[in-house]
């Protein structure tokens, strides 16, 4: 994700706020480093490659989460923004079970 601040309204979310020039500095390695990366990649044997898929597939879950993990710290400090007052156990609860009952519904 190439997120920039500076060119983002404060509403904005990060997931649709993009700096295009880091984005198409990206997109130009990427495209300089797959031949040869392929090229390595064929010449490997097939036990190899499954370890680089699950390779792989480790680096974009840890990827995900880590923007996932952005998103919420983002969505929190909006929360906190609000200064709203602390929910009670019992008006917690009271959230869990009506979301609950209209999940069940």
């Amino acid at each position: 994700m190439w997120y920039d601040k500076n060119n983002c309204d404060a509403d904005q979310e990060n997931e649709y706020c993009y700096d295009e020039g880091a984005k198409q500095f990206e997109e130009n390695k990427m495209n300089a480093i797959a031949p040869t990366l392929i090229q390595k990649l064929q010449e490997l044997p097939p036990q190899r490659l499954a370890e680089v898929e699950d390779f792989v597939e480790f680096l974009a879950t840890r990827e995900m989460r880590s923007t996932a993990g952005t998103r919420l710290g983002a969505s929190l400090a909006k929360l906190d923004a609000l200064n709203l007052p602390a929910l009670s156990d019992e008006e917690i609860n009271a959230e869990i079970q009506a979301a609950r009952q209209s999940r069940a519904a």
